[in-house]
C-alpha cells in the first residue's frame, strides 16, 4: 500500500523503469515526464519490446493514483477506448501484452503502456476544425450508446456537486469568515442547476469521454486523436462538447453550428441538452475545488498550485459561481 500523504513516493526512476521490465519492455534509461497530476505518466524510450507488441522508439507508461479507481473501473475505461479504436475512431487505447492483459501491476501500483502519440492542440477558432472533431465525437458517442457502463460512475448532481460541496465542508477548507457566503452561493447555484436540469427533462445518458478539452485532442495533419479518457463517465452527450465553446454568446453559438455540422452525420444530438451546458460549467468548477482539496496531502499540488486554499482563492470563487448562477437563468444557446 501507498502512503495517502506522498502517493508517488516509492514511484522512483528505477521503479518506472523495472515495472516496464517486469512486462517485457526494456528502456534504455531515459525518461521524460509529461504532464499529468491526477496520474503519473512517463515518456520511456526503449532497448526492446515484447514480441508480442509493434516495435517502437518510445512507449508512455501510465501510472494509476493508488485508491482512485478499482481495476474493474480502469479495466471497463480501456475496453471502452479499445471498443473504439475497433471501428477506426482516432483514439491512443492501452498496449496489450500477448495474454491481453492491459492494466499491470509492479511494487504497489497499477499501469497501463501506451504507443507514443504526437500532435499539437487543436486550432478551435477555426470552423472546419471544429466540424471535424465533432465527426469524430460524434462517432464517440455512437458507440457510446450502445451499450452502458457497469463500473464506471456518472457526471450528475450528486457526484459533482454535492458530493464535492460536502467534502469541503467536512473538511474546513473554506475560511470562517467566507463560509456563509460561499456556503449559501453553492446552493444557490446547484438551485440554479437542478432549474437546468428541470428544463432540459429526461434526457439519454451515454458512454462518454467526460473530460474532452483541447489538451486532451492532439491535432496532426492526418486530424484529431482522442488522449486522457481516465475521466470517462456516464452522462449526457453535451459534456463532451460545452468544453470545446469560448468566447460570448455570439461566439459559442458559431462554435456549435460548426461542431454540429459534423456531429449529427454520425449522431443525433438532443437540443434539450443545450439547457445544462452552464450547469455542467457550474458543476465542473465545484467539482474542481474539491478535487484540488483531496489531493492536496499530496506533495505536487501544493508547489503546482500554491494559489489555491488562499482566502483571494474562495473569495473569487464564490464571485464565479454568483456569475453562473445569472448565466444560468438566460436562455440556452441555440443550436
Amino acid at each position: 500500500m501507498q502512503d495517502p500523504a506522498a502517493p508517488y513516493a516509492g514511484l522512483t526512476p528505477d521503479c518506472v523503469l523495472d515495472a516496464l521490465g517486469s512486462a517485457g519492455w526494456s528502456g534504455d534509461g531515459r525518461l521524460l515526464a509529461l504532464n499529468s497530476y491526477e496520474n503519473r505518466v512517463y515518456q520511456v524510450w526503449l532497448d526492446e519490446t515484447p514480441a508480442a507488441t509493434p516495435a517502437a522508439p518510445a512507449v508512455v507508461a501510465k501510472f494509476y493514483r493508488p485508491g482512485r479507481w478499482t481495476d474493474a473501473q480502469i479495466l471497463e475505461e480501456h475496453a471502452f477506448v479499445a471498443e473504439l479504436a475497433e471501428r477506426e475512431i482516432p483514439v491512443v487505447a492501452p498496449l496489450p501484452l500477448s495474454g491481453g492483459a492491459t492494466l499491470l501491476a509492479f511494487g504497489g501500483f497499477r499501469f497501463a503502456v501506451y504507443p507514443k502519440c504526437g500532435g499539437r492542440a487543436p486550432e478551435l477558432e477555426d470552423r472546419s476544425t471544429l466540424e471535424w472533431i465533432g465527426r469524430f465525437i460524434g462517432r464517440i458517442h455512437a458507440v457510446g450508446a450502445i451499450a452502458p457502463f457497469r463500473e464506471r460512475p456518472a457526471l450528475d448532481l450528486t457526484t459533482y456537486g454535492e458530493e464535492p460541496r460536502d467534502y469541503l465542508l467536512s473538511r474546513d477548507f473554506v475560511p470562517t469568515d467566507l463560509m456563509q457566503a460561499w456556503t449559501s452561493t453553492v446552493e444557490q447555484a446547484l438551485d440554479g442547476v437542478r432549474r437546468c436540469y428541470d428544463r432540459a427533462g429526461d434526457l439519454r445518458t451515454i458512454r462518454l469521454h467526460g473530460d474532452c478539452h483541447a489538451a486532451n485532442i492532439l491535432w496532426t495533419a492526418q486530424g484529431p486523436h482522442f488522449v486522457d479518457f481516465d475521466d470517462c463517465r456516464t452522462g449526457p452527450a453535451v459534456q463532451d462538447l460545452w468544453m470545446l465553446l469560448s468566447g460570448n454568446r455570439g461566439d459559442m453559438e458559431q462554435q456549435l453550428r460548426a461542431v454540429f455540422d459534423g456531429y449529427e452525420d454520425f449522431c443525433e444530438f438532443d437540443a434539450r441538452e443545450l439547457h445544462l451546458v452552464e450547469a455542467l460549467r457550474t458543476l465542473r468548477l465545484i467539482h474542481y475545488s474539491a478535487w484540488l482539496a483531496r489531493r492536496w496531502h499530496d506533495p505536487a499540488f501544493p508547489a503546482a498550485f500554491p494559489w489555491f486554499n488562499t482566502q483571494r482563492y474562495w473569495q473569487d470563487r464564490v464571485l464565479e459561481l454568483r456569475e453562473q448562477i445569472a448565466a444560468m437563468d438566460e436562455p440556452a444557446l441555440a443550436p
